[in-house]
C-alpha cells in the first residue's frame, strides 16, 4: 500500500531521504577504507568517507550533518566501545563541517575551475578541516587506552593524512563526473580507456615490485590533467592512492621492511604529490581554456561590430549631398 505524505511533510521527507542516502554511502566508504586499516583496525591511511562527508556538506548545506554523525556512530560502534564511539563520530562529523564552512568563507566554487579553488581544497578542505578530526579521534583512543602517549602522533599523522586523502580523491572524482556529458567524442573514450588502463597496469606493478618504481605514475597523472583536466586527473589520483595504499598496509612492494612510521611517510608523500600535482594542473589548464574561450568570444563580437560598420567605413553608408543645397 503506497503512502503519501501531506504537501506539508513533503520536504521532510525527502530531507530524510537524502541523509539516509549520505549515511548509506558513508558508510559503504567507511567498510571500502578499513580494508586498509594499519592502527588498531579503524585507522586507515586512505579514509573515503570524508569526501562523502564533505561532498553532502558542499551538495546540501550543513544541515546534512546528522547522516554524517549517524554513519559515523554506526561505523565507530562496531569497532570499539560504544563511549569512544561517541567521541571519534564527533571528530568524524566536526572535520568536515569545519571544512566546509573554510572553503565556503574563501569563496570555493563546485567547478574547480580555477586555481585558488584546488589549493583551497587542499589547504582549507582537507588538511585544516582534517586536523579536527584527527585530534579528536585520536584523543579518543588514548581515552579508552587503545594507544599509549608513545603512539599519539603516529596514530594521529595516519589519521589525519587518511582524512585528507579522502578529501583530495573523492571530492574532485565526483565534481567531475557531475559535469560529464554524453555522447563523448569516440576518438576521447579510447584516448581515456587507454589512460586509465595503462595507469592501472603501472601502479599494479609499481606497488608490487620491491624497487622504487612508484614515480612511474607521474606521466599518467599529467596527461589525464593535460587532456581531461579534472574528468581525467581525479581517476587517475584514485587508482594511484587506492593501490599504493593497499601496498603500505599489506607491507609489499616499495614498503616492504618498514614500520608503520616510514610507510606512512613514504604513502602519504606519494599520495599528497600526486593529489596536489593532478589538481593544481588540472586547475591551471582548466582556467587556460576559458581564458582562450573568453578571448575568442571577445574576438567574435569585435568581428560582428567590424562587419556591421564596415559600410560606413568603405563610404556606401554615408549621406549624400542633395542638388538644391548650397
Amino acid at each position: 500500500m503506497r503512502v503519501l505524505l501531506s504537501p506539508r511533510l513533503r520536504p521532510w521527507g525527502t530531507y530524510g531521504l537524502r541523509l539516509a542516502l549520505v549515511a548509506a554511502y558513508y558508510y559503504a566508504g567507511a567498510r571500502l577504507g578499513l580494508l586498509q586499516a594499519l592502527i588498531n583496525d579503524q585507522v586507515t591511511p586512505l579514509w573515503p568517507p570524508t569526501g562523502v562527508a564533505l561532498l553532502a556538506l558542499m551538495l546540501g548545506g550543513v544541515r546534512m550533518w546528522p547522516g554524517i554523525a549517524v554513519a559515523a556512530f554506526v561505523v565507530n560502534a562496531t569497532l570499539g566501545d560504544s563511549s569512544s564511539a561517541f567521541l571519534i563520530s564527533v571528530g568524524n562529523t566536526l572535520g568536515p563541517v569545519v571544512a566546509f564552512l573554510l572553503l565556503r568563507h574563501s569563496g570555493f566554487r563546485l567547478e574547480l575551475d580555477r586555481t585558488r579553488d584546488a589549493l583551497a581544497l587542499v589547504f582549507l578542505g582537507a588538511f585544516a578541516g582534517m586536523a579536527v578530526s584527527a585530534t579528536v579521534g585520536t584523543g579518543a583512543l588514548m581515552w579508552v587506552h587503545a594507544i599509549d602517549d608513545t603512539g599519539f602522533w603516529v596514530t594521529w599523522s595516519v589519521w589525519w593524512t587518511g582524512d585528507a586523502m579522502g578529501v583530495l580523491v573523492f571530492v574532485p572524482l565526483v565534481l567531475a563526473l557531475r559535469r560529464l556529458r554524453f555522447p563523448a567524442p569516440p576518438a576521447r573514450v579510447v584516448e581515456a580507456a587507454a589512460l586509465l588502463v595503462s595507469m592501472s597496469v603501472v601502479m599494479v606493478i609499481a606497488a608490487t615490485s620491491p624497487m622504487r618504481l612508484l614515480y612511474l605514475v607521474f606521466p599518467f597523472a599529467i596527461w589525464g590533467a593535460l587532456r581531461f583536466q579534472h574528468l581525467g586527473a581525479a581517476p587517475c589520483a584514485l587508482v594511484a592512492t587506492m593501490m599504493a595504499a593497499r601496498g603500505a598496509a599489506a607491507g609489499i612492494g616499495p614498503f616492504a621492511h618498514m614500520d608503520v612510521l616510514a610507510r606512512m611517510v613514504t604513502l602519504q608523500a606519494f599520495n599528497g604529490t600526486v593529489a596536489l600535482t593532478t589538481l593544481v594542473l588540472s586547475a591551471v589548464i582548466a582556467e587556460r581554456n576559458e581564458a582562450r574561450k573568453a578571448i575568442e568570444r571577445t574576438c567574435a563580437q569585435l568581428s560582428e561590430v567590424v562587419a556591421a560598420y564596415q559600410p560606413l567605413l568603405l563610404g556606401d553608408g554615408l549621406p549624400t549631398k542633395r542638388p538644391d543645397a548650397r
